[in-house]
């Protein structure tokens, strides 16, 4: 037993390498449904529970294959770095390192790009190649194109098929904004300085710019210095602010634009409305990393108009559900939208419930399973190619807490609160992580 939250319960590692065939299904799995839903999380295999964080563990990845109305298989395999390789007598990982995270963990999301699967991470850190069987390959700079690390939170632009992100590590005074092609090569690279050395997670994208987050959770040199594994700390008078770099401009024609301090780990879209400005959907928490717990409060979903020519920001609230990981129909990143997804989070962070947002009628609805179903976050797969938006699935891992095992739930988009179309019994737990994506198999 450990009072370690991160270690305990479906937090917690599991140690074995699963591979399974013809899962078990419980109603109908839709025919179009033709690829993998894959996730990843920490698995830390030697945390010291006095100082572990959830986002320092080891990877491990997870992934589904459906095909043809069938639940193909499963298969989870821990995503190799150095000190996983040591311990347990593996070939080392090949491919370049970086001197920030030379350990080489990646641990927060996986994704599909250039016909290869990539477990990506933040922090200065290289993404990790993976067969299609979810087996490490290399560590990757992108055939020796990055010239740093990447990120967690790449943003596909669906006209494109680029790839546009912001990579931070403790020791750079700057977000460094990288284009990934559709060939996975980088294509461009800017440095925008900003004065501190924030965290930044995630990032957006519209029609024009690169959305930048420079807020108020940096790291703490006396955190540092002592030697705290996770050195970020809540520093509000470091100020909040959003960035707008134009995407074919330099870091001399950013404009910054202040909000009230918060933090945000994920936006859910953005776009550009009819008047040019920057509308901005973001999960926004009052606080994070506050070690004095004063002003924590639940994490909500928050709307920034942003004006490019200058003015205030205007900021409103959309729906005060307590909720992290959104998600949209992501044929629509980029792009005006009306339909959102997430997962509610209750007391004692469970996440109990699953979350559809209508930003055009400020509406939210609500799916919830028993009472033993948590769920992790939510993918939307279109029925077909010119779909309509939210015609088509969520797809989302869950744990059974009765049970201590997981599933795969099925939901039609359109009939969000009803029962899900199709369960699929997996043959252990997955521990609750971070990210994941589909991956549509080849044509």
């Amino acid at each position: 037993m450990t009072d370690n939250l991160y270690l305990s319960g479906n937090f917690g590692p599991i140690e074995e390498e699963r591979t399974a065939h013809d899962l078990r299904v419980r109603g109908e799995i839709p025919e179009a449904l033709n690829g993998r839903l894959l996730r990843i999380g920490p698995n830390p295999i030697a945390a010291d529970p006095a100082t572990y964080h959830w986002f320092l563990g080891n990877g491990m990845v997870h992934g589904v294959e459906i095909a043809g109305g069938r639940a193909v298989g499963y298969r989870n395999r821990f995503v190799r770095d150095d000190e996983l390789v040591a311990a347990k007598g593996w070939p080392p990982v090949e491919g370049p390192a970086r001197d920030m995270m030379a350990a080489g963990v990646a641990n927060t999301n996986v994704i599909g790009h250039a016909g290869k699967t990539f477990a990506i991470v933040e922090g200065g850190n290289l993404p990790v190649e993976l067969t299609r069987d979810l087996e490490t390959v290399a560590r990757s700079d992108f055939e020796g194109t990055l010239p740093g690390g990447f990120s967690a939170h790449p943003k596909r632009d669906p006209d494109t098929d680029e790839l546009h992100t912001a990579v931070y590590s403790p020791t750079m005074n700057a977000i460094q904004y990288v284009v990934l092609g559709a060939d996975g090569r980088v294509r461009k690279v800017v440095d925008v300085p900003v004065p501190g050395r924030p965290m930044v997670h995630d990032c957006s994208i519209t029609k024009n710019y690169f959305v930048l987050l420079d807020l108020p959770v940096i790291v703490d040199e006396d955190a540092a210095d002592g030697g705290l594994t996770l050195p970020y700390a809540w520093t509000p008078d470091y100020g909040a602010r959003i960035g707008l770099l134009p995407r074919e401009g330099d870091a001399s024609d950013v404009t910054w634009h202040e909000v009230d301090p918060c933090f945000v780990f994920h936006p859910q879209n953005s776009y550009e409305d009819a008047d040019g400005r920057v509308v901005l959907d973001v999960v926004r928490h009052p606080t994070q990393f506050n070690r004095t717990g004063e002003g924590d409060g639940p994490p909500s979903l928050d709307r920034w108009v942003i004006d490019p020519s200058g003015g205030p920001v205007k900021e409103e609230r959309l729906d005060d559900h307590p909720q992290e990981f959104p998600r949209c129909d992501e044929r629509l990143v980029g792009k005006p939208y009306r339909y959102g997804y997430g997962v509610e989070i209750g007391p004692g962070f469970r996440f109990e419930a699953l979350l559809k947002h209508d930003v055009k009628s400020v509406r939210t609805a609500v799916h919830r399973g028993p009472e033993s179903r948590l769920f992790m976050e939510p993918v939307f797969v279109p029925r077909h190619e010119t779909a309509a938006e939210d015609e088509g699935w969520l797809l989302a891992y869950t744990y059974d807490t009765e049970r201590d095992t997981s599933e795969v739930v099925i939901l039609d988009a359109q009939h969000f609160e009803e029962e899900p179309v199709a369960v699929i019994d997996l043959p252990g737990r997955v521990p609750f992580g971070f990210h994941g994506n589909w991956v549509p198999n080849p044509a």
